[in-house]
């Protein structure tokens, strides 16, 4: 049984565990949005969120005028993958992680060592 939420209250959630975050981990973000989105768009419920944009360590002539780089949470699949609000929270704070993780230029094998993948 997944849990089931609306747009609003899912979003809540990932505002709150936004907030919890340790402000090392925050505090260097720049010119990055979060959004929420029903699925990813082959509309499959394998991928619980995503980065798009340029890592810090990939960056070369990064400035002004330069679109947000964002990081996705898709809602349905990490409703699918959980049975009641706590287990929600916590997958929610470690696709955060994961995600700013590739912000920062961690990428997966990096993430999988440390215990994040």
């Amino acid at each position: 049984m997944s849990l089931e939420l609306s747009e609003d209250e899912f979003e809540s959630i990932v505002v709150d565990e936004l907030d919890a975050l340790p402000d090392e981990m925050v505090e260097g973000l720049e010119n990055l949005v979060f959004v929420t989105e029903a699925r990813p768009e082959d509309g499959s419920l394998d991928l619980l969120g995503v980065y798009e944009g340029v890592a810090l360590t990939d960056r070369d002539q990064y400035g002004f005028g330069e679109l947000p780089d964002r990081i996705v949470l898709f809602r349905e699949p990490l409703l699918a993958i959980c049975d009641d609000l706590e287990a929600l929270r916590h997958e929610i704070h470690v696709t955060l992680v994961h995600e700013i993780a590739h912000y920062y230029g961690i990428d997966d094998a990096e993430l999988h060592r440390l215990g994040w993948a």
